[in-house]
């Protein structure tokens, strides 16, 4: 018997300092049966920091042939391409031929020995790197419930997440920057 996701309903307030962005929406999110809750609220963030007219949640785990997150044209080209975790340079490197703009949210607690394996292929590439601190990510994923209100504010390298039942801080680290 194949298992159902779970749907996570965020009301979602993005002041996103950084690009002047601020918008609130209302935000469904499923949570694939094989994705851990740590991956999910990656997804989230990077939503929040990529927010943009036209970004999607695609079906993630179970196409692997797509992204976690795009942003399309009216005329279907691929202007975004998101990727969490810690993906293969060979996908990456498709995905590049693909879409106009790649960009991968490395989060796990393995990233760092991802990167060192890597990140040799990955400088070739025209794609950014960001990595997040897996306790940060821990903590933020503690703020969780199924339905819930989540203020996000971005400035500089931080974002800062208020949700019902608490705060929480996360930082990232640019690993490589598109060139």
């Amino acid at each position: 018997m194949a298992l159902n996701a779970t749907i996570y309903k965020f009301a979602l307030s993005i002041s996103d300092l950084n690009r002047d962005f601020y918008d609130s929406m209302q935000l469904t999110v499923a949570q694939h049966p094989s994705e851990n809750a740590e991956r999910m609220m990656v997804r989230v963030l990077a939503y929040c920091l990529e927010a943009c007219e036209g970004l999607a949640f695609t079906k993630g785990l179970s196409t692997p042939e797509t992204p976690d997150l795009w942003a399309k044209s009216l005329d279907d080209q691929i202007n975004l391409w998101v990727e969490v975790g810690e993906p293969a340079a060979d996908k990456i490197k498709k995905a590049t031929r693909l879409a106009k703009e790649v960009k991968v949210y490395s989060f796990n607690s393995k990233s760092d020995v991802w990167w060192s394996q890597e990140q040799k292929k990955l400088e070739a590439l025209d794609v950014s790197v960001v990595q997040f601190p897996w306790d940060q990510i821990q903590s933020v994923t503690k703020l969780l419930a199924r339905t819930m209100t989540m203020s996000v504010t971005i400035t500089g390298d931080s974002i800062f997440v208020n949700a019902d039942n608490g705060d929480a801080e996360v930082h990232w680290q640019r690993l490589q920057t598109k060139e």
